[in-house]
Parts: structure tokens; C-alpha cells; sequence
């Protein structure tokens, strides 16, 4: 029986995935719904496909300390 997927925290979510790892039908469905709830828009790239990796860097951070 599969449990309510959309219904666990991402905590539960992710025990479930260590605990069905080898059942490939309910590890597929466990992790659509996590990466479903990744919102890709706040992350930041990779930092060495940036144009200028140290000043762009330098700038998110400084972004970041300012808003706490």
C-alpha cells in the first residue's frame, strides 16, 4: 500500500526514499514528489559557469548577510 505521498514532510519523504531504495516504483514516486517541491528560481548556479566567478560570488553572499 502506498502511502499519501503529498501529505509526508520532506523529512519523511527522504526516510521513505532510504527506506524503499530498492522498490524502483515507490522510490520513483517518492522523489517526484520532493523534486516537485524544489523551487529551482532561488538557487544559484554553479559557480564556475558564471561569467565572474569570485565578484558574482562575492555578490550573493553580500546579498544574503544584508537580508539578516
Amino acid at each position: 500500500m502506498m502511502q499519501n505521498l503529498n501529505q509526508m514532510t520532506n523529512t519523511e519523504l527522504k526516510r521513505y526514499l532510504s527506506e524503499h531504495r530498492n522498490e524502483e516504483e515507490a522510490f520513483r514516486a517518492a522523489l517526484q514528489v520532493l523534486m516537485s517541491r524544489c523551487d529551482f528560481a532561488t538557487q544559484h548556479p554553479y559557480p564556475f559557469d558564471l561569467d565572474n566567478p569570485e565578484s558574482e560570488v562575492k555578490a550573493l553572499l553580500l546579498e544574503k548577510l544584508n537580508r539578516t
